[in-house]
């Protein structure tokens, strides 16, 4: 199991932005596609962005499009969240998850499709 390490929330004020970062040591996470997920206290977990492995899918939640983007830095280890114009609705614990996949597939949005998560990262959002 890859051990994922979360980093880069904060508070911000509305309008604002923050990067979130999702490393690990392990060199195999350039196979891997990754995915942000977000839960808000009261809510279910929920899609926010993905990276396929080979960097070429992005897909992204309508909640968050044109806002947010996603990235990944292989020479780092790293998928980047970056996070613009940020709204008090985008207040929750953020989440990277990651799987293993072959070159050509699609980034799954489905919580249940990743078994490596991380432990959160916090991001606030003030009026």
């Amino acid at each position: 199991q890859v051990q994922l390490v979360e980093s880069g929330g904060g508070s911000v004020r509305a309008g604002g932005s923050l990067r979130l970062s999702c490393t690990t040591s392990r060199r195999s996470f350039s196979e891997h596609a990754v995915a942000w997920f977000r839960q808000a206290p009261g809510h279910e977990r929920e899609f926010v962005a993905a990276i396929s492995r080979s960097g070429g899918e992005t897909p992204v939640a309508d909640s968050v499009k044109g806002r947010f983007t996603v990235s990944r830095d292989k020479a780092k280890n790293t998928v980047y969240l970056q996070m613009n114009n940020l709204k008090p609705e985008d207040t929750a614990l953020y989440y990277c998850a990651s799987k293993r996949t072959i070159l050509t597939m699609s980034p799954d949005v489905e919580a249940r499709s990743y078994n490596n998560w991380g432990q959160g990262t916090q991001v606030t959002v003030s009026s």
